[in-house]
């Protein structure tokens, strides 16, 4: 599933053509996770004027409204200056005076929804129990250490509910609870100051690190200019079980928490 470094890679990847091109056209495919929100024929002649983001949603701002964009579970954006005909996995066109942005989506988990406005209450129900931003400057210590002190979840758990912190998926939460020295299934209020200091530094790091390769491929996912990432092969503990640890040699572990698997090496990460 694209996690929060794929969509601003993505983000990324389509800002500057996007911003400031006119909509010619919106072609619909096959039914989405959720319904366009509007009819197409609305948005033709809307301009761009910003490309956000809010954890693994991207929202592509225009002159009137919103389009708020998910790409589910196997979803990429894709930016062609010369278009091709739609694929049968491709799902959803806003052709520009610029170019076309084509949702290519085979498990169609992805959404393209559009608000009047960020206060629309769709865009709230969506976006409003979204945790601090990892890389803003919202995520703070202090926050960071009540929140860890008031709850009984494993720690790996809490890191992808996204109600604390946002956009830190599967991957991520393996590797930065590798750097900090935590094991996944640790309660968070057994953390104390020292290693919460540790594990919130490996977020932001690790997060940032697979923004600037591209995020991480392991299925589906590419660029908008149709690069795959490359974070996953630098990975220390994810998808390497039974495999020597790179630090201390010991087997990588893999135990399944919830619907997910988490990889952890059991001497140099501490209950």
């Amino acid at each position: 599933m694209p996690e929060l470094p794929e969509v601003e890679v993505t983000r990324r990847g389509i800002a500057t053509a996007l911003v400031g091109a006119r909509i010619r056209a919106v072609v619909l495919g096959k039914p989405l996770r959720w319904p366009l929100g509007c009819d197409p024929a609305r948005l033709v002649g809307r301009v761009f004027t910003a490309v956000g983001r809010r954890g693994k949603y991207l929202l592509l701002e225009l002159d009137e409204g919103c389009l708020i964009v998910h790409l589910g579970m196997s979803g990429s954006l894709r930016w062609l200056v010369q278009p091709t005909e739609p694929g049968p996995h491709d799902h959803f066109d806003v052709c520009t005076d610029r170019g076309t942005l084509r949702l290519h989506d085979p498990r169609r988990f992805g959404a393209v929804v559009h608000v009047a406005s960020l206060q629309d209450p769709m865009a709230c129900k969506l976006l409003g129990g979204l945790g601090v931003e990892p890389l803003s400057d919202d995520f703070q210590m202090r926050n960071w250490l009540l929140a860890l002190r008031h709850s009984r979840q494993a720690i790996k758990q809490l890191l992808l509910s996204g109600r604390v912190v946002v956009g830190v998926g599967n991957i991520y939460a393996c590797e930065a609870l590798f750097r900090a020295g935590i094991r996944p299934s640790t309660p968070a209020l057994r953390i104390g100051p020292a290693r919460a200091h540790r594990l919130h530094a490996a977020i932001r790091e690790v997060l940032a690190e697979a923004v600037n390769l591209g995020g991480s491929t392991l299925r589906d996912f590419a660029s908008a200019h149709g690069h795959a990432g490359e974070f996953q092969q630098h990975a220390q503990v994810y998808g390497r079980e039974g495999l020597p640890c790179r630090v201390c040699g010991t087997q990588v572990r893999m135990e399944r928490q919830g619907q997910r698997s988490s990889f952890f090496c059991p001497r140099c990460q501490r209950p």
